[in-house]
């Protein structure tokens, strides 16, 4: 699944600026036995975002892409579309989303709900199901996709903090401490395509898409 991920980072980034940062021994070897760019981060890393912020001390640039690393049929469109997003806008925090077009997704916790604000910028994001209507019914609503640009000094400000913002520890969604540390994060629409692996039976639906995309 990460070899696969990392393979889809490549067609929109050139090799030697795509890494893999981990924790984790076993990763590492993967990553060797393919040839992947790997760096080694502290296993106390609070979330992925903060695991970013340690591997940023040892990779010199002005924005960082965060692609999870359980997305293997990530459409390297929409890391292309970022990058362009981020060259326009360095300061800012950009995060993907797409549209939900069933009830089952909108209904499913282990799936962050986007709320934006008119101007296109993040107002609130919840595993619950938002927004919703008096009889909790779904009418409209969008996902995240789990991609990512962080300027550096938000991720130095993110990693600053030793423990979980409230609503971020509650959500478990990491991208809420930068609300509550007040940054705007903007939204960048994206295709409804990709499949992240959170569940063993995302693996079945992820193989789905490599067959039918010929991955």
């Amino acid at each position: 699944m990460l070899v696969r991920t990392y393979r889809q980072c490549l067609k929109a980034a050139p090799a030697d600026r795509v890494f893999v940062a981990t924790d984790n021994d076993k990763i590492k070897l993967a990553c060797e036995q393919y040839g992947i760019n790997v760096l080694m981060t502290s296993p106390d890393c609070l979330t992925g975002t903060d695991r970013v912020a340690e591997a940023a001390k040892f990779v010199e640039a002005d924005t960082y892409i965060n692609v999870q690393g359980d997305e293997p049929v990530f459409n390297p469109e929409d890391i292309k579309s970022l990058i362009a997003e981020a060259d326009s806008n360095p300061d800012l925090i950009l995060n993907g989303y797409c549209r939900i077009h069933d009830e089952e997704q909108f209904r499913s916790p282990s799936t962050p709900k986007v709320v934006l604000r008119p101007d296109g910028r993040l107002l609130y994001m919840s595993r619950a199901p938002i927004p919703s209507n008096k009889n909790h019914g779904f009418e409209s609503a969008h996902r995240q996709v789990c991609a990512y640009a962080f300027p550096k000094a938000a991720l130095a400000e993110f990693t600053s903090q030793t423990k979980k913002t409230p609503l971020e520890q509650i959500e478990d969604i990491e991208i809420l401490r930068f609300l509550e540390l007040g940054w705007d994060v903007k939204m960048i629409l994206m295709s409804d395509n990709s499949v992240a692996v959170d569940n063993p039976e995302d693996v079945i639906k992820a193989e789905e898409v490599i067959q039918k995309l010929g991955l």
